[in-house]
């Protein structure tokens, strides 16, 4: 490819990458009238096929492969720039070629939908209003439609046009309804100029630093050039204030920063902190916004508009006029790691731009992965450590219930109870985690032993009661909930507790107090969380319940104490990563309670009260937990001390996948007899979802170079195997799932 910073020196014969799921680039004809000399990186449209598709220019040549009569001529330039700079462009290109996916694909995914779907960059944002025959009409006739008269009414009250946002705050099935109002001709269409990024606020008087917080931004703002800071603080030791302290360095000198969190419920909390420190805009990019929003925020970006960029995982795609510094907030979070399509991993992607950027890059946990442990053990990072809560408060006290010995009712023990009423009546907040969303986890019929499972996963139904519904939360089918037993008519028992159920204990055990769950079913909605949360820091809630989704950063001055449900989920997982989860999820959650000038408990419930995993990490800590994990992986050869691919493969039957990965593995030794270790193949944990078999090849090499050097051909004769296209089947660099 073509040194991706200069304008193309050959504009005969185009190299296109086409987004398509195939490898590889295509040739193509420039159109006949170009205008100004084509670049590497602008958007073309091509003919594809029997249909047009969105392709990327990334190289040219006098002389194709194919006969120039079979060749096909590009349809029309898109854009009279390239979209992305050229630092983007080259991580992208390197990153299609490691995680072994289509370089089309991987370009058109760095962009918001607005622009993968080919639309101006400056065509603004998409807004509705009534139009004329609209205006004039009958509200009545939609009396039998009440989303479509919530709107109307909206529309009709607005001084101004309606984005996405504002139609999002009437209704949540607005989309539907615009449909069929524009259906009727009540509905005009415009797209908004691109306004400035988020408001911004007056700005907060910065706290004293403690002695490490202070060392921690002595040593980032010192760096010149990359360099990877693993900032490892326990909860509560301000770690935010040491991200703005180097943000302030890098606003002073006219520098943008990035700063990556794992999920969108941190985003405003960040957002509002960050407005009440810095007068200036800030953009965000998450999947939560409207197309209009993403393409404002990702052109603040671009222009430098922004100085400030805070997103989830895609934000590593935000182009930087004058970057400066990139954070990485809760980096052993999984969610950084894209698990579906393009499988990429934002974390590292992040290593990979910072030090082409030549700009520090800030990792902050209070639990680090084991690789960020092990980078900084042999010096390719840098640990900042953070030891001390800031202010008064100390590390939480730490408490086991037996459940052996103590008998539980839906879920909760007389110890915890007591511990919940102590706090309560001392005017504290109370967190309670449980990772199992709805009612139960199994419904089943105690005379003859039937339990309701899903008709298209190896996996039970869980019972959501509020709606009446089984669900199944792999495929996501639903169905009603049964009168009575299929088998034998007897009556139906749930088994077990889900965040619903705990939800309705806590009610009936405190039926004075507020309670305030939050998991996926009580978010769905767009400012859901928010609303939640600002209600519990205003302590109109005293109890806060919920899933791992309270665990990620969100700070709860008032909680004196947590209480964990089921502190086993984890003990036992198949997965060689299943305890360093747990540990991280037990840290975290644990770090919610006290804050400030409360001190706090942590009450878990456990039959396993001696576990090992349990001991250490309440005797001695996550850091010596991670020293013996690190000694584990070590002998048993698992990353950071390995490198993984996974090649997944599913079809509607076992036989197939099976063929293919059999197949798959006899070309992985015959290619490379001294290569990687070929595991399996085996079926997957789950081996049927959504009505199709799965399986799994596990590919294991002691260095990133040997397993690299081999994925291209490997991945490349998998194409040829009979049976590959009976199967879906996808390749996963550096998985972080065996499943």
């Amino acid at each position: 490819m073509a040194d991706i910073s200069r304008v193309l020196e050959v504009q005969r014969i185009l190299e296109v990458a086409v987004d398509a799921p195939l490898m590889g680039v295509f040739d193509y004809l420039a159109p006949l009238a170009t205008g100004a000399p084509l670049q590497v990186g602008q958007r073309l449209r091509v003919p594809f096929g029997r249909s047009t598709r969105m392709g990327w220019l990334v190289g040219s040549k006098a002389v194709s492969d194919v006969p120039e009569h079979s060749l096909r001529r590009v349809s029309s330039v898109l854009d009279a720039e390239p979209l992305l700079p050229p630092d983007l462009l080259r991580m992208l290109v390197w990153a299609s070629r490691y995680y072994q996916h289509p370089l089309g694909e991987v370009l058109s995914a760095a962009l918001p939908k607005a622009l993968r779907e080919g639309r101006d960059l400056a065509r603004g944002e998409m807004c509705w209003a009534l139009s004329a025959e609209g205006r004039s009409a009958d509200p009545d006739e939609l009396r039998r439609a009440p989303a479509q008269l919530r709107i109307y009414r909206a529309l009709k009250a607005g001084a101004a046009p309606a984005t996405a946002a504002d139609l999002e705050a009437v209704s949540g099935n607005w989309r539907r309804a615009i449909a069929a109002l524009a259906a009727r001709g009540w509905i005009s269409v415009s797209h908004s100029a691109v306004p400035s990024p988020v408001a911004t606020v007056a700005p907060d008087e910065p706290p004293v630093l403690t002695a490490g917080q202070a060392q921690a931004v002595a040593a980032i703002n010192a760096a010149r050039g990359f360099h990877c800071f693993l900032l490892d603080g326990v909860t509560g030791s301000g770690k935010t204030e040491v991200y703005l302290r180097c943000m302030a360095q890098a606003l002073a000198a006219g520098r943008q920063s990035l700063v990556l969190v794992p999920e969108i419920g941190l985003t405003p909390q960040l957002l509002e902190r960050f407005q009440r420190r810095f007068p200036v805009p800030i953009a965000l990019l998450h999947s939560g916004l409207s197309d209009g929003e993403r393409l404002r925020a990702f052109t603040a970006a671009g222009d430098g508009s922004a100085a400030i960029i805070i997103g989830t995982r895609s934000a590593i795609f935000a182009p930087l006029l004058r970057p400066g510094l990139i954070v990485a907030d809760e980096e052993h979070d999984p969610s950084y790691k894209q698990q579906e399509g393009w499988r990429y991993s934002a974390r590292d992607l992040a290593v990979w731009r910072a030090r082409e950027l030549g700009v520090p890059l800030v990792l902050g946990s209070a639990t680090p992965s084991l690789e960020s442990m092990e980078n900084a053990h042999s010096g390719r990072y840098t640990r900042l450590a953070l030891p001390a809560r800031t202010g008064a408060a100390g590390q939480p006290q730490v408490s086991l219930v037996d459940l052996r010995q103590h008998a539980t009712r839906d879920g909760l023990s007389q110890p915890l109870l007591a511990a919940i009423r102590r706090h309560l009546d001392a005017g504290g907040q109370v967190l309670i985690y449980l990772n199992r969303r709805g009612y139960a986890p199994v419904l089943m019929c105690p005379d003859c032993g039937h339990v309701l499972e899903c008709r298209r996963c190896d996996a039970r139904m869980v019972l959501h009661q509020q709606r009446g519904q089984l669900a199944c939360h792999h495929c996501g089918s639903e169905r009603p909930v049964p009168a009575q037993c299929p088998d034998c008519a007897g009556e139906l028992k749930p088994v077990g507790q889900g965040t619903e159920r705990l939800e309705s204990a806590l009610a009936a055990a405190f039926p004075d107090q507020e309670i305030e769950r939050i998991d996926r079913d009580t978010t769905r909605r767009r400012g859901e969380i928010e609303r939640r949360l600002n209600r519990v820091r205003r302590q109109e809630a005293r109890i806060l319940m919920g899933t791992q989704m309270l665990t990620k950063g969100h700070d709860f001055p008032r909680v004196t104490l947590v209480g964990i449900i089921d502190a086993d989920q984890g003990l036992f997982g198949s997965d060689f990563r299943s305890a360093e989860r747990l540990a991280q999820s037990f840290v975290q959650v644990a770090g919610r309670a006290g804050r400030a000038e409360h001190p706090g408990e942590v009450w878990l419930q456990t039959l396993f009260p001696d576990h090992p995993l349990l001991r250490v990490l309440i005797t001695e800590g996550y850091a010596q937990f991670a020293t013996l994990a690190l000694a584990e992986r070590r002998q048993a050869g698992w990353p950071p001390f390995s490198c993984l691919a996974l090649l997944r493969a599913e079809a509607s039957e076992r036989h197939t996948v099976f063929n293919f990965l059999q197949a798959a593995a006899a070309l992985a030794r015959d290619h490379a007899p001294a290569g990687p270790d070929v595991l399996g193949p085996a079926s997957a944990p789950m081996e049927r979802r959504a009505g199709r078999h799965r399986g799994q090849l596990l590919l294991r090499a002691t260095a990133r170079r040997e397993l690299q050097l081999f994925l291209p051909a490997w991945r490349a004769a998998l194409a040829d195997i009979e049976t590959q296209r009976r199967v879906r089947w996808s390749l996963d660099v550096d998985p972080i799932d065996l499943f």
